[in-house]
């Protein structure tokens, strides 16, 4: 079988094309990177190693790369005869690829094809692979075609692959855990189930509980370990103070997510070991600065702390670590940021409820109230 996957960066090539590998799929890399498609062609190969005490290597083979700038015909040619496409590219791209995906859809079409093909968008974020085919809409002057044959399953997507540089531009490390869900509702493809991809009838509660784990128990770290003084992730973790904080966040959010979605409280409590695990991997080096940055988007409405604060809230339940968590988040300093330096000069200007309400949406007096002594707590902290 044949895959189109585009994105070459480290995520790709680490994660999705180590799996599609697993899988037997001979697959094309689609990117703009001159340096890793030229690499691509030449040597049809390329090596991961897992940052874990291991250090063992897999070798990734029958691959191949095109640059869809200075070769999109080629682009066309092979999602023509693709059997499934995957992106890994980045939520902002995915705009930019849409009109080369419909000309390759276009293309099934002329010649005839009637073989289903499963377009997965493997992006951070909630319905990549449906906000992918609106896009793909817009550049189609008919979708009878896409209705019936294409398909764009949504997908949740976990692995961290930290940022790194080689000497060999082909060459990743990755942590050894991984995650792919894909919401089988939206497979137009029978032929096609993956071996380490888990299909689901409802991919919902499990996007929330990596939101509400993964996510907001990274950025619970690089927020409570930036007030600590600690650059880096894994020096975090090493603190006892820290990780307690962790827990506690991944205790509320997972009293909601049982509550909520119905998981078994054991196994959710073992999952939160292993994210647990996952963040205490000396193997990994990710800097805080990374994982804090943009904190107005991460105080979202439906982000990873205010929606577990606005629904806990809603059921009655506690949540004093979390509120603490996004009260660390209003007082974080990054003079890098952009939006870490507009929050900044909010609070300086504006009553805090104001600022609460603006960045969160948040409008129930009692939580804006409990949010409003963490920020002001922690203010003092952070000075």
């Amino acid at each position: 079988m044949k895959a189109v996957h585009f994105g070459a960066g480290n995520i790709g090539r680490g994660f999705i094309g180590e799996i599609l590998h697993r899988n037997n799929i001979d697959i094309t890399f689609v990117d703009v990177n001159d340096t890793i498609i030229a690499a691509l062609k030449e040597r049809g190969a390329y090596t991961i190693e897992l940052a874990d005490s291991t250090h063992e290597q897999l070798t990734v083979t029958h691959v191949t790369g095109l640059n869809n700038r200075t070769e999109p015909e080629k682009v066309v040619e092979a999602i023509q005869t693709a059997d499934l496409l995957t992106t890994a590219i980045g939520p902002a791209i995915l705009p930019h690829i849409a009109p080369l995906i419909a000309e390759g859809i276009e293309a099934r079409m002329n010649a005839g094809s009637t073989q289903p093909l499963d377009i997965i968008a493997c992006e951070n974020m909630i319905g990549g692979s449906a906000f992918l085919a609106e896009e793909v809409k817009k550049h189609l002057s008919d979708t009878a075609y896409l209705d019936t044959y294409i398909g764009f399953p949504n997908a949740a997507v976990d692995r961290i692959v930290p940022q790194q540089a080689h000497e060999d531009p082909l060459f990743v490390t990755v942590e050894p855990f991984s995650e792919w869900v894909v919401d089988e509702t939206g497979c137009r493809s029978d032929k096609i189930r993956l071996a380490d991809v888990h299909y689901v009838a409802d991919l919902a509660p499990y996007i929330e509980r990596k939101l509400f784990s993964v996510n907001t128990g990274h950025a619970t770290v690089a927020y409570t370990g930036a007030l600590f003084g600690y650059r880096t992730i894994d020096e975090a973790m090493a603190d006892a103070l820290v990780v307690a904080q962790l827990k506690s966040v991944l205790a509320e959010t997972g009293r909601l997510l049982c509550a909520k979605w119905g998981f078994d409280e054991d196994a959710h409590a073992t999952y939160i070991d292993t994210i647990i695990g996952r963040f205490q991997n000396k193997h990994i080096s990710d800097d805080i600065q990374r994982v804090a940055r943009t904190p107005i988007r991460k105080l979202g409405h439906d982000e990873r702390f205010i929606k577990p604060l606005r629904e806990l809230h809603a059921m009655q339940l506690p949540a004093p670590h979390l509120l603490a968590a996004a009260g660390m988040v209003f007082n974080y300093n990054d003079p890098e940021d952009e939006q870490s330096r507009q929050l900044h000069e909010m609070l300086k200007t504006r009553p805090v409820e104001q600022v609460i309400t603006e960045v969160t949406g948040l409008t129930a007096p009692e939580l804006v109230a409990e949010l409003k002594d963490n920020i002001t707590r922690y203010a003092r902290l952070a000075v």
